[in-house]
């Protein structure tokens, strides 16, 4: 059995989860409401504030829904609890970030300034100029606009220069050494 998928999902008091056929799940909290449809095979309950994964027998195809299933299900009701977010750095001389609006302005190097439009359901929070805050109720939406803006300026292993994730560790390499 899936270790992960065998655990049972606690709902909270402030959270509903309805569960439509074709396994369509609708969950509503405090920050909103997350939509999905979750693979069909896999058999959905709710007893009480428990919601138990099952799947309907061993094949290797049903083995990996049954923990994926289950761990979908469990970041739509975190992320519509307590939600998730990505803090971003920005290292490097004269690397900046501002925010206008909905738009964050990212100054990395090139000869014009980036611009990248908030995606709907997301917020930006930019701290000083070097830290950028990625928030949301979707865990997918949240890591792929915060690898999006990383993707526009990568941390090199020279310097260290570029977009990185505050937890990120860079491997840093010696640069080239002159003539003996």
């Amino acid at each position: 059995m899936s270790r992960i998928g065998r655990m049972p999902i606690a709902v909270p008091a402030d959270v509903t989860v309805d569960i439509a056929e074709n396994n369509k799940v609708t969950v509503k909290g405090p920050k909103g409401t997350l939509e999905r449809v979750l693979p069909s095979e896999m058999i959905i309950t709710r007893e009480g504030d428990e919601i138990t994964v099952s799947r309907p027998n061993d094949l290797k195809k049903m083995k990996s829904l049954h923990g994926l299933t289950r761990t979908l299900l469990n970041n739509m009701i975190v992320g519509v609890t307590t939600g998730y977010q990505k803090v971003l750095e920005i290292n490097g001389v004269g690397y900046r970030a501002a925010k206008q609006g909905n738009v964050l302005n990212l100054s990395l190097g090139y000869s014009h300034p980036v611009n990248m439009e908030d995606p709907e359901g997301l917020e930006v929070v930019v701290e000083g100029q070097n830290k950028i805050i990625v928030k949301g109720i979707d865990k997918e939406k949240v890591g792929q606009y915060a690898a999006e803006i990383r993707e526009k300026r990568a941390p090199e292993p020279y310097k260290g220069k570029g977009i990185k994730y505050a937890d990120e560790v860079i491997r840093r390499k010696v640069g080239k050494t002159g003539k003996k």
